[in-house]
């Protein structure tokens, strides 16, 4: 597994996202990832599932130690006192009892706290070490700039939607100016690569799937790793297969480069709630 270097951490290039995961698959996709070689799981207050992805964890053969732990701060969670009390029910289910990355899952809105008092929040954990970085997730260039100045822990990443069809190259230039890891969530939109021609096209010449081309691209970019979400043993183990080959610079331009047809389509796909 190749990582990805930011700030003096080292950090999976694919991870395993578990949006959506629930009940016995949660935990059963987790083991089997971990087993096959993830080194990276990516959860969420929000998400439900932090429970089966601790027994998942604790289930495979794999030291804690080795493994990179996300979760995210729910909308509710914002405040000082609820920062503190849901981040140790966050550990007591993921049964674990730090955290490598904590992230604002969203930008809080205006009626909320102040994203300033959240982070300062996440850095008193930091100093117990109950937490070893912090990031935030969905914030645009200027809110990221903003956390960036109230943190006193560094803001190691930004996890945004990131995919062929969704260009982030504003952000991306300003993570890699500031040391900033860009963590791409929905690197497949949704499974919308699965049938573009063009990443087809470039797979066949390569002997890959249109997703291991996207995933490939999204991971030979500079400051760039990727939590695409699998269940199964077969499309979990593809989307590590990303490592043993790489991709021209015409070709990356090419995947960047889609139709604006197929952007429009699925820039408005990943809109919906579902």
């Amino acid at each position: 597994m190749e990582s990805v270097q930011v700030q003096g951490t080292s950090v999976p290039a694919i991870g395993l996202g578990t949006w959506q995961l629930t009940g016995t698959d949660c935990r059963e996709t987790v083991r089997t990832a971990l087993e096959l070689g993830y080194r990276h799981v990516d959860t969420a207050q929000a998400y439900g599932n932090e429970r089966q992805v601790g027994r998942g964890i604790a289930a495979a053969d794999v030291d804690r130690e080795d493994v990179f732990l996300t979760t995210k701060l729910d909308g509710g969670n914002r405040d000082p006192a609820s920062v503190r009390r849901s981040v140790h029910e966050s550990l007591a289910k993921l049964g674990t009892d730090y955290l490598d990355l904590l992230l604002i899952h969203w930008p809080n809105a205006p009626w909320m706290v102040d994203n300033g008092e959240t982070l300062r929040a996440m850095d008193r954990l930091v100093d117990e070490g109950l937490v070893r970085n912090v990031g935030v997730s969905n914030f645009p260039r200027d809110l990221l700039d903003d956390a960036r100045r109230q943190s006193d822990a560094p803001i190691i990443t930004d996890q945004v939607q990131y995919h062929p069809y969704w260009d982030q190259r504003e952000l991306l230039d300003y993570c890699r100016i500031h040391d900033v890891l860009l963590t791409a969530y929905s690197p497949l939109a949704r499974g919308g690569v699965l049938d573009d021609p063009a990443l087809v096209q470039i797979g066949n010449r390569h002997g890959k799937s249109p997703a291991q081309v996207a995933l490939r691209w999204l991971v030979q970019q500079d400051g760039v790793a990727a939590v695409p979400k699998a269940s199964s043993r077969d499309h979990l183990a593809a989307n590590l297969a990303v490592f043993d080959f790489e991709l021209t610079d015409a070709e990356m331009e090419r995947v960047r480069d889609p139709s604006k047809v197929t952007t429009g389509y699925h820039y408005a796909r990943s809109m919906l709630p579902f």
